[in-house]
């Protein structure tokens, strides 16, 4: 007699849920289409997750806007930064293998790592790499614009890179320390990251269709274009290929793949009853470890506070909801991902636009549809949206008559160096000057005196903005000696030839 009491109330509960989810569905597809032509959207990918299960999944718009090949569940868009809970992950797993303590020193499993200051020598954690604490901050000039041939060989630069925060006790946002934490799990595993990513998540979560390279995803069946908007036209990106940086920005998945993904989350580290993750570790990943912003709503009606990080994930209180999430964005692709632990519902949103909040937009629309906040009306948003970065050809190195420079050309062309970055080539081509890194090339506009500017003539993926200042340095004889670039707060480069 229990079994059948206990059997009809569960066949009451899941008809009182599978009907609950179909209110909160009705009418997604218009409004999520209304969102994508207010945007001038190409394409996109949704799935949901709901009690372990997909209870949603589908593409819109195009994967290949000239073909107009459309997008599916199954196409491939590049996830950026929705790449560092995966490398959290990976740093988990050594942790339950009893590897590595994630209260261990990075120096521990990197050799020779030294880092800019004894504070930070004696203070930063692997846990503070994962916490963006490390004070490390804002250092991505020293992969983009001189990248090492393997990830390995940057730690070198570590102790010429000053530090952005107060280690352990500041929150900055740190490419840098996931790509130290992806080369911690390559040194301990005797393997790169793209084969542990392969090997101990992909396989075990069955994201087949998922890779960790450009090169590979381009050779699939069902796989996006990058794109942006320019003036209001949809224009074709080149796309983005991370190399040092793999482990903070390089996956691409599918919204089908992506599903798993959540589920591994929802249930604390086990996917099919399988434990992948320990719940000791996930459950760390994702709490409120450190806080962002703490300040108690202002407002009687504000919604959304109390702004943390956990291990790979951010964490807020969402309308009265914990949450958890990231998003990511590379050259012509933008994604989120939302986790609501306590109500076992999750979703991923996939866009191949660029310089822009669809993803967010579409995923905050959902998630009020699923908490049941809509009150059955239309989801309402401020949109951000900016033109992507175009390449002047015409533009020449002009001098400014009225602050004219203190040297003619000539006496800027040269070698400049900073041990902290690499080095870089300033020429004269015809009447302008020239600035050549190792992975791009720059003209150089005249502003004022010493202080040019880089602007492009070629196109590049839309990774950076490109236009940084260079105001050039004079010795005590008044020759030019070094330049400093605005880049982590000025970066002196010194003219070595």
């Amino acid at each position: 007699m229990k079994k059948v009491i206990y059997l009809l109330n569960f066949l009451i509960v899941s008809l009182m849920f599978s009907q609950e989810t179909k209110e909160n569905l009705k009418g997604l597809d218009e409004e999520i289409n209304k969102i994508l032509n207010d945007y001038k959207a190409v394409g996109i990918s949704v799935v949901i997750v709901k009690n372990d299960k997909i209870i949603y999944s589908k593409g819109y718009g195009y994967r290949d806007y000239e073909n107009k090949l459309p997008v599916t569940s199954n196409t491939l868009f590049g996830i950026g930064s929705n790449t560092k809970p995966f490398t959290s992950a990976l740093i988990g797993l050594l942790s339950d293998e009893k590897k590595i303590s994630v209260q261990d020193k990075p120096s521990q499993y990197i050799p020779s790592l030294v880092f800019a200051t004894d504070r930070m020598n004696n203070s930063i954690t692997i846990e503070d790499l994962l916490e963006h604490r490390s004070g490390l901050g804002s250092v991505d000039g020293t992969y983009i614009f001189f990248p090492a041939a393997k990830r390995i060989d940057l730690m070198q630069r570590l102790p010429f890179l000053k530090e952005n925060g107060e280690p352990k006790n500041s929150w900055k946002y740190s490419n840098f320390g996931y790509l130290m934490l992806g080369t911690i799990a390559e040194q301990v595993n005797g393997k790169s990251w793209d084969e542990l990513i392969r090997d101990k998540i992909f396989l075990p979560l069955k994201m087949t269709n998922s890779n960790t390279s450009i090169d590979e995803m381009v050779k699939q069946k069902d796989f996006s274009y990058p794109y942006g908007l320019y003036q209001h036209h949809i224009e074709k990106l080149l796309f983005q290929k991370p190399d040092n940086d793999k482990p903070g920005a390089a996956i691409n998945s599918s919204a089908t793949d992506m599903a798993n993904w959540i589920r591994l989350w929802l249930n604390y580290g086990k996917f099919e009853n399988k434990s992948l993750l320990s719940k000791e570790f996930a459950t760390h990943a994702m709490s409120a470890k450190t806080m962002i912003d703490g300040t108690p709503p202002k407002e009687p009606d504000q919604k959304n506070f109390l702004f943390g990080h956990g291990y790979g994930w951010f964490t807020q209180i969402f309308k009265g909801h914990y949450k958890v999430w990231h998003s990511g964005g590379v050259s012509g692709f933008t994604s989120d991902v939302f986790l609501f632990p306590a109500e076992k519902f999750g979703l991923a949103v996939l866009t191949n636009q660029h310089n822009s909040d669809l993803s967010n937009t579409i995923a905050n629309m959902i998630s009020i549809r699923m908490l049941g906040l809509d009150h059955q009306k239309p989801y309402s948003y401020e949109k951000e949206q900016y033109d992507i970065i175009k390449p002047d050809k015409n533009i020449q190195t002009v001098i400014n008559e009225k602050k004219r420079s203190t040297h003619d050309l000539d006496a800027y062309c040269g070698e400049y160096s900073n041990k902290g970055y690499g080095t870089f080539i300033i020429s004269k081509e015809g009447n302008s000057l020239y600035i050549t890194f190792p992975t791009f090339k720059f003209i150089l506009v005249h502003r004022q005196y010493d202080l040019f500017s880089s602007k492009l003539t070629e196109e590049v993926p839309q990774q950076m903005n490109p236009d940084f200042d260079f105001n050039f340095t004079l010795d005590d004889k008044g020759n030019v000696n070094g330049v400093v670039m605005d880049m982590q707060g000025g970066t002196t480069f010194k003219k070595i030839k």
